[in-house]
């Protein structure tokens, strides 16, 4: 794998490509050029040459790329060549709907349980995976290997969730709840999924739709 360091934004793009090129493999596409990916992706071939040659050389003039080996490539760059265990804290509908998303399975995350407080969701299952008491937490994180923790739970309670999580040695965290998580670890890992901001992107760009860059 290269050790070139990849901007924020091609690192942005990497899942985009990487769905495409699946897509494109079960279609039983075996090459694609960076004019053929750029249309699907509505990028420039400049720009998705410039994101593969960050990987290595890839592709052969004349020739495009290999679809199954770009795929493979980019999978590996994402993460996705091992499994990854998960559990949600929040049995909630978003936890609910992360547990059973069939893809994250597909791709190698493994949910292996979920944590609420609703004594009418402890001890069933969501997805194949049992909801537990939120006290047991410790206990599970001492017993178990967690290599990611979905937090899908109101902002009131999530601060206090990531603060448990990063004691139980959880080095990675995917965030529904609508606050920006403190924490202290420089090793730890955190994405936010403000829905509501990207909600707000989108009626921004409608109520902006026809004015003139700037």
């Amino acid at each position: 794998m290269s050790a070139k360091i990849v901007s924020e934004a091609a690192i942005r793009r990497l899942p985009a490509y990487y769905r495409h090129l699946r897509e494109l493999e079960a279609a039983g596409v075996r090459q694609v050029s960076s004019k053929e990916l750029g249309e699907r992706l509505h990028q420039t071939p400049s720009q998705i040459r410039q994101d593969f040659n960050t990987f290595g050389g890839i592709g052969r003039q004349g020739f495009g790329y290999s679809v199954s080996e770009l795929k493979t490539r980019i999978g590996a760059e994402l993460g996705l060549d091992r499994g990854y265990q998960v559990i949600i804290l929040g049995a909630g509908s978003i936890g609910s709907a992360v547990a059973r998303y069939e893809t994250f399975a597909r791709e190698g995350f493994r949910i292996m349980a979920l944590f609420d407080i609703a004594e009418e969701r402890i001890g069933t299952e969501i997805g194949g995976a049992k909801v537990y008491d939120v006290r047991e937490l410790e206990r599970f994180l001492q017993e178990n290997v967690v290599d990611i923790a979905v937090i899908a739970l109101p902002a009131s309670a999530a601060q206090d969730a990531m603060r448990r999580l990063e004691a139980g040695g959880v080095a990675a965290v995917w965030n529904f709840a609508p606050v920006d998580l403190q924490y202290q670890s420089s090793r730890m890992e955190v994405v936010n999924v403000h829905l509501a901001e990207s909600l707000q992107v989108l009626t921004y760009r409608m109520a902006h739709r026809g004015e003139a860059a700037d």
